[in-house]
């Protein structure tokens, strides 16, 4: 680790005003998502219900991401950002009423969650093809990364801690109407950048041209095919563990509020390690064994605690599985934003979304209902078997997709070593092992 690499990326303008922004509005988001879910589980008791209220705001993402990535690659993605962001505050400032003057019900509670699924539909997929944009120094991509996941898992360990203590003691809507609040921040960080409009080309092909070019280019490679392949995997199997959160706060470890709060910061406090620790890395060499060893960890992690029942030692696995997930989606990113050509950059990060976000509502129903019948150790311990055999299929992959990949960076100068001529591109032992 070294730590004098940890913020290079925070000399670009842009990328700091995004930073300053995106750490405000993140902890109201996980503010948000934590208090949505108590409420659910406060107003109907039933796991089922947190499943169904997770896929209805996710399932948009698997359905829109890749009108999105044709968007993204199309349209200009600053002037996009604005429009979600300011979308997603309206619907926190809805929410809130509802809540505040005691009128909420589920039905309130999905189509709002729905509507939230469709802005992030498109905001996810713009913001990561944003990134670019925000960075002049390409070698200061990876750090970018691996600093806004540091921040995203920031938001996530003060985030939920402030929701639990607001929960018990004035109830969610409060944590609606500071959620709505805070995208103030973001908004003004938007308007506060100078982005130099990039070159749209004229379109003239049909949109579903478009469509049909990203999906033959990203799964007809096999680095970018392998990486999302086991991202879905991990996020139908593994990810849908955090719904099933207020289940085993409740019933298993018999807490409340609180102690969801504690299961949610201790998850985040791991990806947060990770994400720093990704941040202090120099170079992208090594990602790819990386990403293997941490979602087997990611699974193993899941396994054990399925299997526990005292809440001290469940907190440790929980930030041991949240550091691992972290660093596995994280590596995932960066290697796919620097192999992807500029032209699909959009589309690719769409099918990146879809992976995350899109398969996570799919795990989020089948956890809920598979809760309700084998109960919520049972189905985490499934997804933790399953995660740990998708790694080990991912590292007999990785032969195969290191040769792939270690041309496009030689040929784009990623790798400071080869482009210094410190190491000969024509001699093996001077190629970048992973």
């Amino acid at each position: 680790m070294q730590l004098k690499f940890i913020f290079r990326a925070m000399r670009h303008r842009n990328y700091r005003l995004f930073i300053c922004g995106q750490s405000i509005s993140l902890i109201g988001t996980w503010m948000q998502q934590v208090a949505m879910s108590w409420l659910v589980y406060r107003l109907t008791n039933s796991a089922l219900l947190l499943g169904v209220v997770g896929f209805a705001g996710q399932i948009p993402s698997f359905l829109l991401a890749p009108l999105a990535g044709v968007i993204a690659d199309r349209h200009h993605r600053h002037r996009i950002l604005l429009m979600t962001q300011t979308s997603a505050m309206l619907q926190a400032v809805v929410l809130s009423v509802l809540v505040l003057n005691h009128q909420i019900a589920v039905w309130h509670i999905l189509v709002l969650s729905v509507f939230l699924g469709l802005v992030n539909a498109f905001d996810m997929p713009i913001r990561q093809s944003f990134m670019v944009e925000m960075i002049e120094k390409r070698e200061d991509l990876s750090n970018a990364i691996a600093l806004n996941s540091s921040i995203v898992n920031m938001a996530r360990l003060v985030g939920p801690s402030i929701a639990g203590v607001l929960i018990a003691l004035v109830g969610e809507g409060m944590c609606f109407l500071l959620n709505a609040a805070s995208y103030i921040a973001v908004i003004a960080a938007l308007m506060a950048m100078k982005i130099t409009p990039k070159k749209i080309l004229p379109k003239r092909e049909h949109v579903l041209h478009d469509l049909k070019e990203g999906f033959l280019y990203a799964f007809g490679f096999t680095p970018i095919k392998s990486i999302l392949l086991l991202l879905s995997l991990v996020s139908l199997m593994g990810v849908p563990y955090q719904v099933l959160m207020p289940v085993f706060a409740r019933d298993i470890f018999h807490g409340g509020p609180k102690t969801l709060g504690f299961l949610m910061a201790m998850s985040g406090s791991g990806a947060l390690a990770g994400a720093i620790y990704l941040a202090s890395r120099k170079s992208v060499i090594g990602l790819g064994r990386m990403i293997a060893v941490t979602t087997g960890v990611f699974g193993l992690g899941m396994v054990i605690f399925a299997l526990s029942n005292a809440l001290w030692f469940s907190l440790v696995v929980v930030g041991v599985s949240g550091f691992s997930m972290m660093v596995q989606m994280a590596a995932s990113n960066t290697i796919l934003q620097t192999i992807v050509e500029e032209d699909k950059r959009g589309r690719v990060m769409s099918f990146y979304t879809m992976s995350i976000i899109g398969m996570t509502p799919f795990g989020s129903l089948m956890a809920g209902t598979l809760a309700d019948r084998i109960g919520a150790p049972a189905t985490l311990l499934i997804g933790g078997v399953c995660c740990v055999l998708g790694a080990a299929i991912f590292v007999r992959k990785l032969p195969a997709i290191r040769a792939k990949v270690r041309p496009i960076y030689i040929k784009k100068g990623i790798i400071p070593e080869v482009v210094s001529g410190i190491g000969a591109a024509s001699e093996p032992d001077a190629l970048p092992k992973k």
